[in-house]
């Protein structure tokens, strides 16, 4: 039963491997590793499998997981928050990536600092691929919610990325002085 169990998992996982793995990059940013996140996750996924009633709902069930992890590892962290120098990812790249690669984090960072529920909501839709009434599952909350916290996060992110290109800019002619 064992094998069946492993083999039977390892097949509903392969194919959304790629999509669990972006929404716990995004989603984990700046308070956890998201490779911790993941293997977390999948452990407790496989403890759990034999609960799961339906296996169309394994991303589902597997995004639930990983977000509750999450929130239990928040809960136990103070409410001192990390400093901009630990948020930064140690990133190896060739040259020619860099500039995206930055612009990758500044946009992470930027979703680091929205509120929980805008945050998944946004990962969810934006990076993860899912559709609003599957957000609202997730969420247990209405659609119209879901999109009203995507209008809010898209928001709140201009505003974050315009003031971060602004104090870049402030800063580059300062230095010119």
């Amino acid at each position: 039963m064992t094998a069946t169990k492993k083999k039977r998992f390892m097949e509903l996982y392969e194919p959304i491997h790629v999509r669990f793995e972006k929404f716990c990059k995004a989603r984990a940013y700046g308070n956890f590793n998201f490779k911790d996140l993941m293997h977390d996750a999948l452990v407790v996924a496989y403890e759990r499998f034999d609960s799961l009633k339906h296996e169309e709902a394994f991303l589902h069930f597997l995004f639930g997981i990983a977000i509750r992890l999450l929130a239990n590892e928040n809960r136990k962290i103070s409410t001192e928050r990390f400093s901009d120098h630990s948020q930064v990812y140690n990133y190896s790249v060739e040259s020619d990536r860099t500039e995206r690669l930055l612009e990758i984090n500044s946009l992470y960072e930027a979703i680091s600092r929205l509120p929980d529920q805008q945050k998944e909501s946004i990962i969810l839709f934006e990076i993860s691929g899912f559709s609003i009434k599957e957000i609202a599952e997730l969420q247990e909350s209405s659609e119209d919610a879901v999109k009203q916290r995507l209008v809010r996060s898209r928001k709140k992110l201009v505003e974050l990325m315009t003031e971060k290109k602004e104090v870049a800019l402030n800063s580059l002619s300062y230095d010119r002085r």
